[in-house]
């Protein structure tokens, strides 16, 4: 039996940055991970001559090493900023447009208002009202959110705060643009369906189509990649990973790999510990769970000890989108086949909304397809001559989930061969150049994250689960989650919100 300040369940970003948090400040805490390695999503593996990372596209909140932005400076905290070399990228994002035209946005406000009037000069009034109002309301936002940080308030009394009378008259763009979705606001801004793709990329970062997206979300995107700058990272996300599991272990805690959580204990309703894989039982003051609320409570705890205040929450948050993705290592460099810009969303059709229906099946004729070429951040990411792509696109996995063994290995393979055929039609001659080539489906995300429907983006992110109304109410005393089940999802908030996890359970004394 072993006791610990704190143990945390499962080594993703969330739970490795409040372990490292505790960790630096003298808290004995303990991660347990069912995989043989730490980082869930923040991961690579091998194939052949080829290291594919797994998710990672660009890690905002850097900046400089002068003007540190918020995720620096956790790095920083943590030690591991000079042990990582962060390598920063000039280009946002390239928008591939049906018949053949491109976009690519840079990452400075100017430039990138410059780039799009020049590109719609029909549209440019609208699009510096736009670029005005989005800095206007992430300022408004960012006051919204300090004063929300320094008050005792719960999420449920921060929703009724922010139905308050006086909230649209202190916050007048928030207000009126904070509960909207990306496709309305663009429609008020914009008549060009080419021009709103260009400005709503971040959907896909989300899993929600502009219809349903939240605009406050594409909002921040935009803004904190814009000020901030992205960045990528040497040696891809295992690096942070190792890094801060590292951290962890050099202030005294611990992280064990191949060994999962198989359930949590409760004393008098309080979680007070947990059983690992093994049968060994260990105990903290407190429990943070890394990993979905619906596989903690559903599957670490007995049924009679779920409230059913919480039964009753969780149903109006639904299981997020998964991915169908394809790692590709070439025996050509970038340049040879036409990719010039690092992360690349690709079109078929002006109709985005139309388009993301098809994430409900499997095949992946229409799907929009998100593309990275890791070689072009990081020349050294693959052999000299040779670089490495991943394309994929967004799916649910319940369709996936119905398929039989034999329907599955011809399903999966056919939906890759489609996504290189539509590739073939931007990048001429990739086919020709693929040495390796490994495909992920729904269920492969399944089955090494151990998220239902192999999420990748936790719940549904769109208006009525997100922002102001996450799922962070507790049911149980002692637990508590990080991550981005109960936050919004990516590399940057991810580690943020843990460390903010961690930060709240030290001012609690334990």
């Amino acid at each position: 039996m072993d006791n610990y300040d704190v143990i945390v369940i499962g080594a993703g970003n969330g739970g490795l940055a409040s372990a490292a948090t505790l960790a630096v400040n003298h808290k004995k805490a303990a991660v347990f991970e069912k995989h043989n390695i730490p980082g869930g999503c923040g991961t690579s593996f091998r194939r052949g001559r080829f290291e594919f990372e797994v998710a990672l596209h660009q890690l905002n909140g850097m900046n400089t090493k002068d003007k540190p932005g918020p995720t620096r400076e956790l790095f920083r905290k943590w030690g591991i900023e000079d042990a990582i070399e962060w390598i920063p990228i000039d280009t946002l994002y390239k928008i591939n447009l049906p018949g053949g035209r491109g976009v690519a946005l840079p990452a400075d406000k100017k430039k990138a208002c410059h780039l799009l009037c020049r590109e719609f000069p029909e549209e440019t009034d609208a699009i510096r009202r736009y670029f005005h109002m989005v800095w206007k309301f992430n300022e408004e936002i960012a006051d919204f959110l300090a004063k929300s940080a320094a008050s005792p308030a719960n999420p449920s009394e921060l929703k009724k705060f922010i139905t308050k009378t006086g909230f649209p008259k202190i916050y007048k763009v928030l207000a009126k643009y904070g509960v909207r979705s990306t496709q309305d606001v663009l429609d008020e801004f914009f008549r060009s369906r080419e021009l709103q793709l260009c400005l709503s990329a971040y959907w896909c970062f989300m899993g929600m189509p502009p219809e349903r997206f939240p605009f406050s979300i594409l909002a921040r995107c935009m803004y904190l990649y814009t000020v901030d700058k992205p960045y990528y990272v040497r040696g891809g996300s295992q690096v942070m990973s190792q890094g801060l599991m590292e951290t962890i272990r050099r202030h005294g805690g611990s992280v064990f790999v191949n060994c999962g959580v198989k359930r949590i204990l409760l004393k008098n309703g309080r979680a007070v510990g947990v059983e690992d894989e093994n049968g060994g039982r260990h105990y903290a003051h407190k429990i943070i769970s890394n990993v979905s609320p619906t596989v903690t409570y559903a599957g670490l705890l007995k049924d009679e000890e779920v409230p059913d205040a919480c039964r009753q929450y969780f149903k109006s948050y639904t299981t997020g989108i998964s991915a169908l993705t394809c790692f590709i290592g070439l025996d050509c460099p970038p340049e040879e086949i036409g990719f010039t810009d690092s992360f690349n969303l690709i079109y078929d059709s002006l109709d985005a909304n139309k388009d993301f229906k098809n994430a409900y099946f499997t095949d992946t004729k229409t799907d929009p397809i998100v593309a990275t070429c890791y070689t072009i951040d990081d020349p050294c990411v693959s052999p000299p001559g040779t670089s490495i792509i991943t394309a994929g696109t967004l799916k649910y996995g319940e369709a996936w989930e119905k398929l039989s063994p034999e329907e599955y290995h011809r399903t999966k393979y056919a939906a890759a061969d489609e996504i290189v055929r539509r590739l073939e039609t931007r990048f001429p001659g990739l086919r020709g150049h693929i040495e390796e080539m490994e495909v992920a489906t729904p269920l492969t995300h399944m089955r090494y994250l151990g998220h239902p429907g192999g999420a990748i983006y936790g719940y549904e992110q769109d208006l009525k689960s997100s922002v102001f109304f996450f799922p962070q109410d507790e049911f149980i005393p002692g637990l508590t989650f990080a991550g981005g089940w109960v936050n919004t999802c990516g590399f940057g908030p991810n580690y943020a919100y843990g460390d903010k996890i961690a930060q709240s359970i030290l001012k609690e004394g334990r």
